[in-house]
């Protein structure tokens, strides 16, 4: 492996509690290169079990987000090539990580770079950030979750409009159509980002956990279901440590030290 290719993901610690996660391809615009998704992958998953991290930023810092996969890695791949590099599984520790991450964006977040911004749970865009899915335009579709998250994310009616122009939304209409969840000047994404991490890193583990957990669930689960879940998984917190700690805490009127207990 190359020098460049060991450095396409940076990982800082700009507080207790907080990852964060870069990518580095700057001369390719951050496309996702199957090492770059490698790399997330690993990352990822070490992130997931490292006790010490309670919240994980993503971003592909102040100029752009990810302009998309790295097109010259597909253009004469065959479609057993493309089904045998299972790109799901590289993503599957983004998807499944049980801890919140908020995604910084800056400039573009399209194809690829949508998809995995998408991933996130909270998206603090810039307002000069754009996204897009374009894959429509050199004859492919979406293949990470870009048309499935995007419904869910957006509705039907804005999500077939992107899927099938493969035209960019502005960060206001992402704002407005609920895919972004904070809509903040260019130099102030990657601290509001690490502000509103900061604060969930205070918080405790376990409820965020379930939270996150219980969200993400109930999405595709019947109302009833969906309540199921969240009355058992509130009622289990009452067995942790950390539910007494921030209950006394209330009462004694000071703030809470959370331990993951």
């Amino acid at each position: 492996m190359s020098q460049a290719e060991e450095n396409v993901l940076l990982l800082d610690y700009p507080e207790e509690g907080v990852a964060r996660l870069t990518l580095n391809r700057p001369d390719a615009t951050n496309a996702l290169s199957l090492e770059l998704q490698k790399q997330l992958s690993e990352q990822f998953t070490a992130l997931t079990v490292d006790s010490a991290v309670r919240c994980i930023i993503l971003t592909g810092g102040d100029e752009v987000f990810a302009a998309g996969g790295d097109i010259t890695t597909m253009m004469d791949a065959d479609p057993i090539e493309i089904y045998q590099r299972h790109t799901e599984r590289l993503w599957a520790p983004i998807q499944h990580c049980p801890k919140p991450v908020i995604a910084a964006i800056c400039g573009y977040a399209f194809g690829g770079g949508c998809e995995l911004a998408m991933h996130a749970d909270i998206l603090v865009a810039g307002e000069g950030a754009s996204f897009c899915q374009p894959e429509v335009r050199i004859g492919i579709m979406p293949g990470i979750g870009g048309t499935q998250r995007l419904l869910r994310a957006v509705g039907k009616a804005k999500a077939m409009q992107m899927a099938l122009t493969g035209k960019p939304i502005t960060a206001k209409e992402a704002w407005v159509s609920g895919l972004v969840s904070e809509l903040v000047p260019d130099e102030d994404v990657q601290e509001k980002a690490l502000s509103i991490a900061r604060n969930i890193a205070r918080m405790p583990p376990l409820a965020v956990e379930q939270i996150k957990e219980v969200i993400l669930l109930g999405m595709d689960a019947s109302l009833e279901s969906a309540l199921a879940m969240e009355r058992k998984a509130n009622a289990m917190l009452f067995a942790s440590r950390d539910q007494q700690e921030g209950m006394t805490a209330f009462l004694e009127k000071r703030h809470p030290k959370f331990n993951g207990q």
